[in-house]
């Protein structure tokens, strides 16, 4: 366990790193240009480019050994970091207060290069849990990867915060490559035992996507779509959240308040993490990704239907202490049904379909709620209906919006649990044997 400790650990500092600059951008442009249309676009182009390199990443994760793509992915960051504090630079952030000058832009584009080049590890390390882990105690490995995640998004805001208040994006982006350097140096000295990948033995495989190929080895695990597809069809729900939570939170309290608060909910991450990790998800990983959606969309349904923070905060910590059960569970099953050779392939066009459904959403609710929900319920036939129990005004119509995606989620939920595409799935799970962590059998290297 000690390598995949030590891999924790340098995921954990690479994404802090690369979460912090996410931030640190978004605080510094709104601070800058005052502009919500530009915060609002870098949301958008992030969550593209994470859907559009995925199947990439999932391909050179594949053909080439894990730890050789993962210092290739520090490497990649650190140069587009240090071409985008170069620039800064030579620019200066008066000439980037312009929403429609091409150097605001050309900056954001360098800076979320770096970004997104440090994606491919959220690929890498659930194959490597595959390859390094026994497969009864891949779950609770799952469980700490989640744990991880929380950490960092625990920690983030707050960072970035502080480097934006005190050296704006030049001391951000001069410690983002500090510590590109640094976990470049840890992992290059952290011993796994990874088996070689097929292109060593095929040397023409490794220039290859190979979407068909990878479509086929999803097509031929009965419900292996379906699960796909439900991931995808949460998160296309799940979209409101991002579109929609902070607006709603800011109508309640402060925004110094909110920012707390949002702190100690991410502590749910973290609890969450370190009890699957000594529970374990149980014989059908399948299941308990059912009942976490079951019971998150429940509370989506609920959380919202009186204007009280607390019962807000309630709401947001349940749904976020069941997301790493359900990423668990998801990244689990597919770790035991999907050969080796493939999985980097299955997990990029899984990451792909999932994330590109968020920002669909997102940029659809945003303008349907201002347009129809809230009027809906500030003097419209919604007020006059429901207004006395439910409450009038914009935030009630915000709140309508939650309440509606919630009952949509336990239905989907509740339909996908009683398929067959279920049943076919939780048997392929049982009846699957260990994915051999080896395409072919060659020489394990350090």
């Amino acid at each position: 366990m000690r390598p995949f400790y030590h891999l924790l650990a340098n995921n954990l500092v690479a994404n802090v790193t690369n979460y912090t600059v996410w931030f640190a951008l978004t605080f510094w442009i709104f601070l800058e240009t005052r502009s919500v249309f530009a915060t609002g676009m870098i949301a958008g182009i992030y969550v593209v480019f994470t859907a559009a390199f995925a199947m990439w990443f999932g391909s050179l994760v594949d053909h080439h050994r894990k730890k050789r793509v993962m210092l290739a992915s520090s490497i990649v960051s650190l140069i587009f970091y240090g071409a985008a504090l170069a620039f800064h630079q030579a620019v200066g952030e008066p000439a980037m207060r312009d929403v429609a000058g091409f150097e605001l832009w050309l900056f954001v584009l360098l800076v979320m290069l770096g970004m997104i080049a440090g994606n491919i590890r959220s690929i890498a390390l659930p194959t490597l849990v595959t390859a390094l882990i026994p497969e009864g105690r891949r779950d609770r490995a799952n469980g700490l990867v989640g744990m991880v995640t929380g950490v960092g998004f625990l920690t983030t805001s707050v960072i970035s915060g502080f480097l934006v208040a005190w050296g704006g994006m030049s001391a951000t982006l001069a410690l983002a490559m500090v510590c590109s350097v640094g976990v470049f140096l840890h992992l290059l000295f952290v011993r796994i035992d990874e088996p070689a990948p097929r292109s060593e033995a095929h040397p023409d495989e490794a220039k290859r996507l190979d979407l068909r190929g990878t479509l086929k080895v999803i097509a031929a695990v009965p419900g292996l779509f379906a699960l796909i597809f439900f991931a995808t069809i949460n998160n296309f729900l799940g979209g409101i959240f991002m579109a929609l939570m902070d607006a709603y939170g800011l109508s309640l309290v402060s925004v110094q308040v909110w920012g707390l608060l949002w702190g100690v909910i991410s502590t749910a991450f973290i609890i969450s993490g370190v009890l699957i990790s000594r529970t374990g998800l149980g014989s059908n990983p399948l299941r308990t990704l059912m009942l976490a959606n079951l019971i998150a969309w429940a509370v989506c349904c609920v959380f919202t239907l009186q204007p009280w923070i607390l019962l807000l905060a309630a709401g947001c910590f349940v749904w976020m202490f069941l997301g790493p059960y359900a990423e668990a569970a998801e990244h689990t099953t597919l770790q035991k049904v999907v050969p080796f050779e493939r999985q980097g392939r299955v997990f990029g066009f899984a990451q792909s379909v999932e994330q590109a459904a968020s920002p669909v959403t997102a940029f659809l609710m945003g303008p349907l709620t201002q347009f129809y929900f809230i009027p809906l319920m500030t003097d419209g036939a919604g007020a006059d209906a429901i207004g006395d129990w439910f409450g009038r005004g914009p935030d009630r119509g915000i709140a309508l919006v939650f309440t509606l995606a919630g009952v949509v989620g336990v239905i989907v939920t509740l339909l996908a649990f009683n398929s067959r595409y279920y049943r076919q799935l939780s048997a392929a799970y049982a009846g699957a044997p260990d994915p051999e962590p080896a395409g072919d059998k060659l020489e394990r290297p350090a």
